[in-house]
């Protein structure tokens, strides 16, 4: 069989696969159907529920965003609501999804299409795609199932059934190496309407019973035309380079302590958690400290392929010197207000059940 520019031994060639289309779309649907997971973002084609939700869903299980959707569209239910918040709100309400970039562009992106576009999704990928924080696959779902446009997608449960059903056995690292999956996904999907619900259906099989390891094929609705299974290679398709080490890192956070207040920074571009606050690693010099230094706990937490180990220390500052924009002191329930670090929020916690 061959697709884009290669060649794979498979079992059907290219006038067997064409003949397989519908049969594969059929049966895929009717188990969506019967088996598709039912989900909060899934009751509504308006394209701002479906962005939104597409964009929580990078690199975020199902049930983490489920805990944050519905929050989110209460505090900003239309486009234009989240286009003229502060960035601040919108990183409040994103807390603890991580990945705080994608919150940003989302912002970003509600902005301009208020502006460019009168509040109104373009229905068109291209369009979509020149959107800040709007990639191949986000603007694939939003045409799809919004617009009912027959756009391929291509993410993690996705691309793992359809290298299975080819028997893609080429490392997959994303990119140009990928593009054999696209041009499957784009030959399969329906022209003719179903197109968001083939798509759909496509993840939930990847999720449901496509698993990486162990999956149900005895279950799946496409068993009859994989082309791994049937050559005995599930457990090793896809081939995934493998993850980059972790690394391990320790630090310090400091508590500082000024009649009541604790200072919070507010991390720089370039940082871990850019524009959210958290506590000093270090203590500033011009900061005059009385007592002992006191070790009040520690904290594990990981960001991309570190694993970090964090002593919190507090220190009662003798003299509060003036601060600048990126720094405050405030007391413990203004703290609760600020979008928070990961491990700010933790330490936080800790400092005002020690120190309080």
């Amino acid at each position: 069989m061959k697709i884009g520019d290669k060649q794979y031994s498979l079992r059907f060639d290219s006038k067997q696969w064409s003949g397989r289309v519908d049969s594969i779309s059929r049966s895929l649907l009717q188990w969506y159907r019967n088996q598709g997971r039912d989900l909060p973002w899934r009751n509504s084609q308006d394209p701002y529920c479906i962005w939104v939700s597409e964009i929580m869903l990078q690199q975020t299980q199902v049930e983490r965003v489920k805990e944050y959707f519905h929050n989110f569209l209460l505090r900003f239910p239309t486009v234009f609501e989240l286009a003229k918040a502060e960035e601040a709100v919108v990183l409040k309400y994103w807390e603890g999804l991580g990945y705080y970039r994608r919150a940003r562009q989302l912002h970003l992106a509600a902005k301009k299409i208020v502006s460019d576009y009168d509040g109104k999704f373009p229905q068109d990928v291209r369009a979509l795609q020149q959107l800040p924080g709007i990639g191949r696959y986000t603007a694939g779902a939003i045409a799809s199932i919004a617009f009912d446009l027959p756009e391929p997608i291509l993410e993690a449960n996705s691309r793992r059934v359809l290298a299975r059903l080819i028997h893609f056995d080429s490392p997959l690292s994303g990119g140009k190496s990928e593009q054999p999956l696209w041009d499957v996904a784009a030959s399969l999907v329906p022209r003719d309407g179903g197109a968001g619900a083939f798509n759909q259906a496509l993840m939930d099989l990847g999720s449901l019973i496509c698993r990486p390891v162990s999956p149900f094929c005895n279950e799946c609705s496409l068993v009859d035309h994989c082309q791994a299974y049937q050559l005995g290679n599930v457990d090793r398709i896809p081939y995934m380079p493998k993850r980059k080490s972790t690394q391990k890192l320790e630090e310090k956070a400091y508590v500082l302590v000024h009649e009541g207040k604790l200072l919070v920074v507010r991390r720089q571009p370039g940082e871990w958690w850019e524009g959210l606050w958290d506590f000093p690693r270090t203590i500033p010099e011009n900061m005059a400290a009385r007592g002992p230094q006191r070790h009040q706990g520690v904290i594990s937490y990981s960001v991309t392929h570190h694993k970090i180990t964090c002593q919190v220390l507090s220190k009662m500052i003798s003299q509060r010197p003036a601060v600048r924009r990126h720094k405050r002191w405030l007391l413990p329930r203004e703290i609760q207000k600020l979008p928070m670090t990961s491990p700010g929020r933790r330490i936080a916690r800790l400092a005002e059940k020690v120190l309080f």
